[in-house]
């Protein structure tokens, strides 16, 4: 007689092996919860909260919220700094053919620009820090 499990037959000499190594793992998962709350217990016991010092369990669980609650802003934000990102070359794109056209209608023309003032060299200033490809 063959036992399936999962899309492996297994022999009948398999199967106390298989058997055996469940009961293992569901030992250990019990072994492991017994743990956590044994841990759990004796901080409790050992940190009562006081003296405004919280407790190391709580803070764990506000860590483990703050943690979720992270992944999911990033989750959320993540095609926002993409979008920004493609914009921010699309602006750049724009700007550069811009200062092209502008150069260029001076050469046609024979004009020039007068400098720029303080106010538009900090703008610039600003531009460029902001937008290195310009």
């Amino acid at each position: 007689m063959l036992l399936f499990l999962g899309a492996i037959a297994l022999l009948p000499t398999q199967q106390p092996c298989v058997q055996q190594n469940e009961t293992l793992f569901q030992k250990a998962d019990s072994d492991l919860d017994c743990i956590l709350y044994r841990l759990e217990y004796e901080i409790k016991n050992n940190h009562p909260d006081s003296a405004g010092v919280k407790n190391p369990v709580t803070l764990l669980k506000e860590l483990s919220a703050i943690k979720s609650r992270y992944q999911t802003l990033h989750t959320r934000f993540k095609p926002i700094a993409v979008e920004q990102k493609e914009t921010k070359g699309h602006i750049c794109v724009i700007l550069n053919k811009t200062m092209t056209m502008i150069q260029e209608l001076q050469k046609l023309t024979d004009m020039e620009l007068s400098p720029l003032t303080e106010e538009e060299k900090t703008a610039e200033k600003q531009l460029k820090s902001h937008m290195p490809d310009l």
